[in-house]
């Protein structure tokens, strides 16, 4: 019978401890949540700069296809693949012996030539002055052809003679500008002929280089309306800033030396040539390159890029605390500056940007908001009574 009323007593302790927890739980036995706690900045429109950033190829300053512009053996490759030559280095060294021979020759035709001109200008010398004497008109007047066709065979000798010690000069053949040769395409003993199609090797100036972008035409009339409407002040000159495949920036200096005057009637663009210092060889040709250039400044809202998203079809979003409620607003932005978007539209100054407890965060959700500040590094910090972070 105790062992009855003990079961019982339990029994009672135990509803008892049910009944409280309830009573503390309210009405619906869940709980009721109350608001999401958020992170906010009231945001503010600054002058900012208007940069836009532009995918590009690195193109070679100057580059040319070495080819013989005479025939022969290739005796010797007298550069080494890879390194920098200088105009005027020998590279390729081809069998003299046909072409020295050949100038003998021309020389010897010129030798003769000059013997044949001093005879002929003696004996024109020599019927001036026994004229009247014995001398005829006609023997005068045919000395004296004579002596012009010396004097164009001498010219023409000449000639040859100049062509032939320039054939055997072009037995070395030699870089035409400074730059990088590549490895050559023909070896020792290989037969080359003159003007041939193939190259023997390529020169590659790199130092400076180009970077060719592609910048919209539509944008471009946008930015055209925007500077006559006075919300774009454009600065005095472009300032450019490269960046390598790996994100990094580029430490050179850059200028626009072909700002483009067409559009492509297939892409719709209008392409623009920079030329960048490339000192230390870092940008090859052929790399894919981003520029941004900064064209001058804008007003506009700073919206921290840690506060947005992006969806897949590009549309940039972020919420804002409007009335106690997360509201979702689309965003239009002008390119990027200090870890924030250049936002022009979608958002106005003063508004509660959320930028903090955004996970899990949807439309319409009830939300305490919090001030808070932004350091440089992008971390969130609480703000103090005295409203600092």
């Amino acid at each position: 019978m105790a062992s009855g009323q003990g079961m019982m007593r339990w029994a009672a302790l135990a509803i008892m401890l049910a009944g409280q927890a309830f009573a503390q739980q309210g009405p619906g036995g869940g709980g009721a949540q109350g608001p999401t706690e958020v992170g906010v900045v009231a945001t503010a429109e600054e002058d900012v700069p208007y940069t836009v950033t532009l995918p590009g190829r690195a193109i070679a300053y100057q580059q040319t296809g070495i080819r013989p512009q005479v025939g022969g053996e290739v005796l010797e490759i007298s550069y080494d693949p890879g390194r920098p030559v200088k105009a005027g280095d020998v590279l390729f060294r081809l069998d003299p012996e046909t072409l020295a021979a050949a100038l003998a020759a021309a020389e010897a035709a010129v030798a003769g030539a000059e013997a044949s001109l001093t005879q002929a200008q003696n004996t024109v010398t020599r019927y001036r002055r026994l004229e009247g004497s014995g001398v005829s008109a006609v023997d005068r007047a045919n000395a004296e052809v004579s002596l012009k066709q010396a004097e164009a065979d001498l010219k023409s000798a000449e000639a040859a003679r100049d062509a032939a010690r320039l054939a055997l000069q072009r037995t070395e053949i030699k870089s035409p500008l400074d730059g990088v040769a590549d490895v050559a395409a023909v070896s020792v003993g290989d037969l080359v002929t003159a003007s041939q199609s193939e190259s023997l090797t390529t020169i590659t100036q790199l130092d400076p280089i180009y970077v060719d972008v592609s910048e919209s035409s539509a944008r471009m009339l946008r930015n055209r309306a925007r500077i006559s409407a006075g919300q774009l002040v454009v600065n005095s000159g472009v300032t450019t800033q490269l960046i390598l495949e790996t994100g990094e920036e580029y430490q050179g200096e850059g200028r626009i030396v072909s700002p483009g005057i067409a559009v492509s009637p297939t892409t719709g663009t209008v392409p623009i040539r920079l030329q960048f210092d490339n000192p230390d060889r870092m940008i090859l040709p052929g790399q894919f390159l981003r520029v941004k250039l900064t064209l001058g400044t804008t007003r506009a809202v700073l919206v921290p890029q840690r506060a947005t998203s992006r969806a897949s079809d590009g549309t940039l979003t972020a919420f804002v605390a409007r009335d106690g409620k997360a509201q979702q607003v689309t965003l239009s932005e002008q390119g990027s500056y200090r870890n924030s978007w250049i936002v022009t539209q979608g958002i106005n100054p003063g508004e509660q940007l959320i930028v903090d407890g955004l996970e899990n965060l949807r439309a319409g959700a009830e939300i305490a908001t919090v001030p808070v500040t932004i350091d440089a590094q992008g971390v969130v910090r609480e703000m103090d009574e005295r409203g600092e972070g």
